[in-house]
C-alpha cells in the first residue's frame, strides 16, 4: 500500500446506538486482496487489503444486517472482488459496479445475477479520469432493462457546472440517481447558504434523485471527538445531513464507507460513525426510513 495510507481502524468500538432490525450499511467497499484481485494500473492510490470476511465481521459487530458494496476507484472497471463478495454474502449484500462502455451485455447480466443493482460514475477529477457525459448516458440506457440505478460522485463546487447535465439525466432516465456523500459540501459554509441550497434544489425539483448522508469523517473540518469518552463526533456535518434526512426522508441512505478510502488525516472508529446516526435522524421513524426502508426499496425490492 502507499506509504502514507492509513489502515482502517483495527478495533472499532461497540456503538451505543442500537440499529433497528434489518439495518443496511448502504455504502462500503472491499479492497483486494491484491494477490487475488489486483488493483487497477491507472489507480490514483494503492490501499491496504480489506477483505469480504473483514467486512462481514464489521457488519455483525456494528449491528447491521446487510451491506451495499460500492466498487472502489482503485479497482477501476474490474469488478471481480465486488462480485466475489456478493456471491459469498448469503444474499445479505448488493453491489454498485463501475463499468466502461466496452462492457458486454453478458457481463452485465452476470453481475446482476451476483447482486449488482447500480453503476457508479465519477465526476471528481482528482480520483480518476472524469466520466465523459456521453459515456454515462450510453451506459445508463444499457442498464435500464436490468432495473439498475445510477450513482454519481462529485464535489459541491462543481455542481453549477454539472447542473444542466445532471438535470437532463434525471429528466430523461427512468431510473433513480443517487448522489454520494451529500455532494461533498463545504461544511465551513452555511447550511442555508447558496452552495448547499443548490443541492437542496436539485433534490427538490427531481424526485428520482436520492442522497447518501455518508462520510462525516471525510467532510468534517472539526474532526473526531477531542475528549476521551465523547461519542458525538463530526458535529459540523450534522446540520447538513440532518437537513437532508428531514427534508427528503424517503430518499436518503446511510453507510460507513469502510474501509475509508484515501483518508490522509485520521481513520474513524466505525462505532462512532454508527453513533452519528441519531444526531441526523432524530426519531425512530426517520431512523427506520434511513437505515431499513429506503435501502430495502432500492436494493431488495422483491422482499418488500
Amino acid at each position: 500500500m502507499d506509504p502514507d495510507w492509513l489502515p482502517f481502524y483495527p478495533n472499532p468500538s461497540t456503538p451505543r446506538f442500537k440499529l433497528p432490525p434489518g439495518a443496511v450499511d448502504a455504502h462500503c467497499h472491499v479492497f483486494g486482496p491484491a494477490a487475488r484481485f489486483p488493483y487497477a494500473p491507472e489507480r490514483k492510490y494503492t490501499p491496504c487489503d480489506a477483505s469480504k470476511d473483514q467486512l462481514f465481521a464489521l457488519r455483525d459487530h456494528l449491528g447491521f444486517s446487510r451491506n451495499v458494496i460500492v466498487q472502489a476507484t482503485c479497482h477501476g472497471h474490474d469488478n471481480r472482488a465486488l462480485v466475489d463478495t456478493l456471491r459469498h454474502s448469503d444474499d445479505k449484500a448488493r453491489g454498485v459496479a463501475s463499468v466502461g462502455r466496452d462492457v458486454s451485455d453478458a457481463e452485465l447480466r452476470e453481475m446482476h445475477e451476483a447482486g449488482v443493482r447500480g453503476t457508479r460514475f465519477n465526476f471528481v477529477k482528482r480520483l480518476v479520469d472524469f466520466t465523459p457525459r456521453e459515456v454515462l448516458l450510453e451506459i445508463a440506457q444499457r442498464i435500464a432493462p436490468l432495473g439498475w440505478h445510477v450513482v454519481v460522485y462529485f464535489e459541491a463546487q462543481d455542481l453549477p457546472e454539472l447542473w444542466d447535465f445532471f438535470t437532463a439525466v434525471s429528466d430523461n432516465l427512468a431510473t433513480t440517481v443517487v448522489v454520494d456523500h451529500m455532494g461533498r459540501p463545504d461544511v465551513d459554509k452555511p447550511v442555508d447558504g447558496p452552495e448547499f441550497e443548490l443541492f437542496i434544489k436539485l433534490l427538490r425539483e427531481h424526485r428520482n434523485i436520492w442522497s447518501k448522508v455518508t462520510c462525516p469523517e471525510r467532510l468534517s473540518k472539526s474532526g473526531p471527538p477531542a475528549l476521551d469518552g465523547e461519542r458525538h463526533a463530526y458535529r459540523d456535518v450534522v446540520p447538513f445531513a440532518r437537513r437532508l434526512v428531514e427534508t427528503f426522508p424517503d430518499r436518503v441512505l446511510f453507510g460507513t464507507d469502510w474501509p475509508h478510502p484515501n483518508l490522509k488525516h485520521h481513520m474513524p472508529d466505525d462505532g462512532l460513525l454508527v453513533d452519528f446516526v441519531p444526531h441526523i435522524a432524530a426519531t425512530p421513524e426517520l431512523q427506520r426510513k434511513l437505515l431499513v426502508d429506503n435501502p430495502m426499496r432500492l436494493y431488495w425490492p422483491e422482499e418488500i
